[in-house]
């Protein structure tokens, strides 16, 4: 239909490897910029973002065009490359998994 209107509300939890306390308060809001740009550039809606020392928690508004299996691949890889490339973690940083809940919301 041409005047139907969907978008599909994801909360997404990235959990850090073996559920360390790795994210640290001093580069927290840094990281969440961050990982708030990539949505963006992947032209999706950060509805907020927030979290603890070893997960964090999204609510993205996802457009039925983008696979969130992409989208969920991206955050994971780029966030994981840029806090390694800031040294923020002594040995290196990986995140473990992420989980994903949805809700889909249509308007005629």
């Amino acid at each position: 239909m041409a005047n139907t209107f969907s978008r599909i509300y994801i909360q997404t939890v990235f959990a850090v490897s073996n559920r360390q306390s790795l994210i640290k308060p001093e580069f927290k809001e840094d990281l969440y910029k961050y990982i708030t740009g990539i949505v963006k550039n992947q032209g999706q809606k950060l509805i907020t973002i927030n979290g603890v020392a070893d997960h964090v928690h999204l609510l993205i508004g996802l457009k039925p065009a983008m696979a969130l299996s992409d989208l969920v691949r991206e955050i994971k890889a780029e966030s994981t490359n840029f806090i390694n490339e800031k040294k923020w973690i002594r040995g290196g940083f990986s995140g473990r998994k992420a989980t994903v809940h949805s809700l889909t919301a249509t308007r005629n």
